[in-house]
């Protein structure tokens, strides 16, 4: 109670500080993690009702509020940096599922929860990213054609990476899963972007508060799956906490180096970076309940994305510091060559 009451007030003083509020979602996330690991009972069921099946629900208010926060033109943009979009989603759907393989099997996790830290990995960039982007004075531009894009992509590559890899684990039905992904991610972020388009009036008004949604949505999510496997989460914490930060800090140094070795310059590289080190853990999360079925796979990104929101918001704080200093290093918004210049 007594940490979980001091993360509260340190929420509530990072909100009020222009300078630290940038931090406030990120304690949010660890208020309610420590809430569901402290208080399950007041996240499990209201009136018996299972709360675990207001996740699916919740996932897709989430998406469909990224939906509107995404325009036809962020696709668009793909036409005028192929290059860098295509790197960043090879590095996205590639280093991550295998991080999460191999580091599951080198802190020898059960495979449900190896199953789950598979899954993180397999699912596209979430809308954190770009907000950890502009922090550290990224190519937003990038980032978020990189969310849309590996979004609209992951009825396709999620299940395949699954398939390759955690189908060693358990038989993985590709088509079953692309059915689940388009009905609980691609429909409402589909719905968003028409919505935006169509009723612009009505997505700039939800633009006030959609966002409190969503975070708030985010939270709850994390709360309720760590309140339903506490006791497994207590056996596996450690471990599992080990794992998701090797997997992150993996896709974090890979990906700068990838993209670096390719001929991407420091900051597009820093973006990428970004995208690939933090997953859609809500859509993880969703997956686990409604194509798993395991309330266990569910624990990997529960403990994953809180910590790559610190680890993000640790990085990006340091990379916009450097930035301001050199004052000479711009944005590259052009491509020679299929190579940002």
């Amino acid at each position: 109670m007594a940490i979980t009451g001091a993360l509260v007030c340190v929420a509530l003083a990072t909100h009020q500080s222009s300078r630290l509020s940038s931090l406030s979602f990120t304690i949010w996330v660890l208020v309610f993690a420590c809430a569901g690991l402290s208080f399950p009972s007041l996240f499990t069921s209201w009136g018996g009702f299972d709360l675990g099946r207001s996740i699916v629900p919740l996932i897709q208010v989430i998406m469909l509020g990224m939906g509107t926060t995404l325009r036809m033109e962020d696709f668009a943009r793909i036409a005028r940096m192929p290059f860098g979009v295509l790197i960043g989603i090879a590095l996205q759907f590639g280093l991550m599922p295998l991080g999460g393989y191999a580091f599951s099997k080198i802190f020898g996790l059960e495979p449900p929860v190896a199953l789950g830290l598979i899954l993180v990995g397999s699912c596209p960039g979430g809308v954190s990213s770009n907000v950890i982007t502009y922090i550290a004075r990224g190519n937003v531009a990038l980032s978020v054609t990189m969310t849309a894009c590996s979004t609209m992509i992951s009825p396709i590559l999620t299940p395949l990476a699954m398939k390759v890899l955690a189908g060693q684990i358990i038989p993985i039905d590709a088509w079953a899963m692309m059915v689940s992904i388009v009905r609980m991610i691609l429909i409402p972020v589909v719905a968003g972007i028409l919505l935006n388009r169509y009723a612009p009036r009505a997505t700039q008004y939800s633009r006030r508060w959609m966002p409190l949604v969503c975070m708030l949505s985010i939270c709850f999510i994390i709360a309720v799956t760590i309140a339903l496997s506490r006791e497994e989460l207590l056996v596996v914490g450690m471990a599992l906490l080990g794992a998701s930060i090797c997997q992150n800090a993996a896709g974090f140094g890979l990906a700068y180096a990838s993209s670096r070795m390719v001929g991407l310059n420091r900051i597009d590289s820093r973006t990428i970076a970004i995208e690939v080190g933090m997953q859609n853990g809500g859509m993880a999360t969703g997956l686990a309940f409604d194509f798993l079925h395991s309330r266990i796979a569910a624990l990997a990104p529960a403990v994953f994305g809180p910590w790559s929101a610190v680890a993000g918001s640790v990085l990006a704080s340091i990379w916009g510091r450097q930035s301001n200093a050199r004052n000479g290093e711009k944005t590259s918004g052009r491509y020679i060559n299929g190579r940002s210049g």
